[in-house]
């Protein structure tokens, strides 16, 4: 791997950042919206009038949020923050900080989504390459219009009806939330396993639905190994089943499944939006759900931001390591 493919990779990565950077700031701004304004007349309307000097405490807000300045130079100084990675204070939440609103709920959907990714990569992955396998069961090789079925539909649907009839007909699991808002949370054996138990159906939600994913793409790879001169040699040397399925078709049709999971996990935020605000599951999804209905420009550049980052890393990264997982990749320089 050269020098000069590692620089323009990173260069690469700080073009998509700014890119995604740029558009997360100008798209918001599309609306009329005031989000000052409406959150200080939600305040008055709370006490059934609007006090003195209203519009004088808007201009205020506005001025201490930097939202009375053109728009050109609120851009400037929004690059200029997001290069610090000062992400600076929410608007509906203010006093709190972004960092602060952030850091209460990032770990739900990290403990979430990173359990349910891994989980769907291998069980999509397994199946996917036991649907291709000749000497697979009838059943397993045939059950690829049940996962077509399943990966066509969305998960917040399938989270719908995963409440409806496991939660409020069948009254199995709880509806929504990350643990009984009755009690208070403790870290303990108890109180982790009803975290599990609250974060079952989110979580079979995602399964239902990513799982075909990852078991249609391995099914295609599987079906091109299995047609490579080295599975011919192997047959004919007498090799085991179990060692040509896992040492030699698995193996060398694994690799693009590698690249998925490191993109998978940094759309796990843009994932969870809706499944968590169905289970009113108090995650990065809801936050940003919430911080999108307010308006609440300072959150979402935030969030939004953060995520661009985390994909631009985990393409560079992946990028990094292809050689070690298939020496047959290399990197020239020109």
């Amino acid at each position: 791997m050269s020098f000069s493919y590692v620089v323009r990779r990173i260069l690469l990565v700080f073009l998509v950042i700014w890119s995604a950077a740029t558009l997360n700031f100008f798209i918001p701004k599309i609306t009329p919206r005031n989000p000052i304004r409406e959150k200080l007349l939600e305040q008055a309307s709370r006490g059934g009038y609007i006090p003195p000097g209203f519009e004088d405490m808007v201009q205020s807000y506005e001025k201490r949020f930097g939202l009375d300045q053109p728009v050109w130079k609120q851009y400037l100084t929004y690059l200029n923050e997001m290069a610090h990675f000062n992400l600076g204070y929410s608007i509906s939440n203010f006093p709190k900080t972004v960092p602060e609103l952030i850091g209460q709920s990032i770990w739900w959907t990290i403990g979430l989504l990173s359990v349910t990714t891994i989980l769907t990569f291998l069980i999509g992955t397994l199946l996917g390459a036991l649907m291709a396998w000749q000497k697979s069961s009838f059943v397993i090789r045939n059950i690829l219009p049940g996962i077509l079925v399943l990966s066509a539909v969305p998960s917040f649907i399938v989270g719908l009806l995963l409440i409806y009839f496991v939660a409020f007909k069948w009254k199995l699991l709880p509806l929504g939330g990350a643990y009984d808002a009755t009690k208070l949370p403790v870290f303990n054996a108890s109180f982790v396993l009803e975290i599990i138990r609250y974060a079952t159906l989110p979580a079979l939600a995602f399964i239902l639905t990513t799982a075909g994913g990852w078991a249609i793409g391995m099914r295609g790879m599987m079906v091109t190994v299995q047609g490579e001169d080295y599975m011919t040699f192997g047959e004919a040397k007498g090799l085991k089943d179990w060692r040509l399925f896992y040492k030699y078709a698995v193996r060398n049709a694994l690799l693009p499944q590698v690249t998925g999971l490191a993109i998978a996990f940094s759309y796990i935020v843009g994932g969870s939006v809706l499944v968590e605000v169905i289970f009113r599951y108090p995650g990065l999804g809801t936050l940003l759900a919430n911080a999108i209905r307010q308006l609440d420009y300072f959150l979402i550049y935030g969030i939004v931001f953060i995520l661009t980052v985390a994909i631009g890393i985990a393409m560079f990264i992946i990028d990094m390591i292809y050689p070690l997982l298939d020496p047959r990749i290399a990197y020239e320089g020109n």
